[in-house]
């Protein structure tokens, strides 16, 4: 059979568990808060494959490999230090968020932060700020959109399609169980994956001379491919930059999509044991962008040509190596690493709209007197209708999205996210004395540096020769890098954070106490 004849088989499986899965998921549904965080329903084992899975979005099996192809061996610095990043940053705001969130019944990050900070302001601008995610997601749809094109060879529109339609029937089925029951089985295929393609690069599957000879053919074909740092590129050029990949993904896990899943932990005491397992499946999810140089030695330059593009360096290495049967089956692993993160990001969405701005915002206004049952079928109605809508319109996003690296179509989603709440967030849950004012503080200035930065705003030719007109050429020169550019917000939104709560009134002791206790 050919590799679209095998393809359609494997995906009319895949689907099909997937939809089971939602199925099975919507039993759980009972009402609005199961819908959006499925709150204590699971152990440390299921929760931190579905996290990982989470975490490892289709940026990780397209983008990463993609970065890797065009930049080589440089790029693999993000491969081993975002992992860090990322659980460092859990374990030091976890135990709060999971404990207060649960304690107040929070259903999503910015409900969670309105609470720390008593203050509905901190929790409608983070809520809109969230919005920003859609980028994210998009991200998403165009990983699984080249999935689609390559392996059944859909066109561009029905790919987009059909991976949106799949991804919206078993959300808004199940809502969080169905994310997270989704995700723990797409995250144990995706390290089967990982695996494999690690001992793939490790022996330099089919090349002549294993490891040794993929690096010498890296260097024939470009030096810089087997450089420690790329001066071709923005993103690996300097040492900042790889710096910066750690303390970038400090406030990646914490982020709504993410950080809605620690209140679905059963208990406190299976947290360390989440974060270990969580860390490890994260490293070695991780590792897959390795493929992107084995794929580089394989297809040389192949993937610049018209109709070619370097995100689809990983699959077209499977097909390159393997026997078509096993090429189609990896291609639906790689889809299971873009489901389990758009899923996610599905429902925290949806419960920005369903949560954050119509239960805490418009109800006490509009319908104050509504009953709790009544409220409630509101909300998981609202919930659901949302989802809908959040996936039209990403979708339209993917479409104009398509051209773009698939890494840093969700790193302009989650960039200024993750500036603006390393001070509020990430500070809020190291330190009691962080303020409302600084809270804001934080969240203002962590995005609008981003923002300003990423964007280049400001330019060199403003100034006149000398140490201003230096730096502000280096920041320039910064601005195509969105991971640089977020760890340089996120140090903006701490600095303003801790300033302005040193010159401001403390929250009052007694809430600060509550929320603290046993945190």
């Amino acid at each position: 059979m050919t590799l679209i004849t095998w393809s359609w088989c494997f995906m009319v499986f895949y689907v099909g568990l997937m939809l089971a899965i939602g199925y099975l998921a919507s039993k759980k549904v009972t009402h609005a808060d199961d819908f959006a965080t499925a709150r204590g329903s699971y152990g440390p084992y299921i929760l931190a494959l579905a996290f990982a899975a989470s975490t490892a979005s289709g940026a990780t099996f397209l983008g990463t490999p993609a970065l890797a192809y065009e930049w080589g061996t440089a790029s693999n610095w993000g491969n081993f230090l975002y992992p860090i990043g990322v659980y460092f940053g859990i374990l030091i705001s976890m135990r709060l968020i999971a404990t207060s969130g649960n304690k107040f019944g929070n259903r999503s990050i910015p409900e969670y932060l309105g609470d720390r900070y008593q203050s509905e302001g901190i929790r409608i601008i983070v809520s809109l700020l969230s919005l920003v995610l859609f980028f994210y997601l998009a991200g998403q749809l165009v990983s699984g959109l080249v999935m689609f094109e390559i392996m059944l060879g859909l066109s561009s529109g029905w790919a987009l399609i059909i991976t949106t339609i799949v991804l919206l029937v078993y959300v808004v089925m199940g809502g969080a169980h169905a994310d997270i029951m989704t995700d723990a089985v797409q995250g144990a295929m995706m390290l089967v994956l990982a695996v494999v393609v690690v001992v793939l690069v490790v022996t330099g599957f089919g090349i002549d001379g294993g490891f040794g000879g993929m690096l010498d053919n890296l260097d024939a074909q470009d030096d810089s491919l087997v450089a420690p740092l790329n001066p071709n590129t923005p993103y690996y050029h300097s040492w900042w930059s790889i710096v910066a990949i750690v303390f970038a993904h400090i406030p990646l896990g914490l982020l709504p999509h993410l950080g809605n899943k620690l209140w679905a932990l059963k208990d406190s005491q299976g947290q360390m044991q989440f974060v270990k397992l969580a860390f490890v499946f994260g490293l070695t999810l991780g590792l897959l962008g390795l493929g992107g140089l084995l794929a580089r030695a394989h297809l040389g330059d192949a993937l610049y040509m018209d109709g070619a593009n370097p995100n689809q360096a990983l699959p077209m290495l499977f097909i390159e190596l393997f026997p078509t049967w096993l090429a189609a089956l990896v291609g639906v692993g790689v889809l299971a690493a873009v489901m389990s993160t758009a899923d996610g990001l599905v429902v925290s969405s949806a419960q920005i709209i369903s949560n954050d701005l119509y239960r805490r915002t418009i109800v006490p206004i509009t319908k104050p007197n509504l009953s709790e049952e009544e409220l409630d079928n509101r909300i998981l109605l609202i919930s659901r209708v949302s989802t809908v809508l959040v996936l039209i319109v990403c979708m339209c996003m993917a479409w104009f999205l398509i051209d773009l690296n698939i890494a840093m179509i969700v790193w302009i989603g989650v960039g200024g996210m993750m500036a603006a709440f390393a001070g509020p967030l990430v500070m809020g849950a190291l330190w009691q004395g962080v303020t409302r004012q600084g809270a804001y503080a934080g969240l203002l200035s962590g995005f609008l540096t981003f923002t300003i930065l990423y964007t280049q705003l400001i330019d060199p030719a403003w100034f006149a020769p000398g140490t201003l007109h230096n730096v502000v050429t280096w920041l320039h020169g910064e601005g195509p890098n969105p991971v640089s550019c977020a760890a340089m917000g996120e140090l903006v939104s701490v600095l303003f954070t801790v300033a302005v709560s040193k010159m401001t009134q403390p929250l009052p002791q007694t809430h600060l106490d509550e929320m603290f206790a046993r945190a």
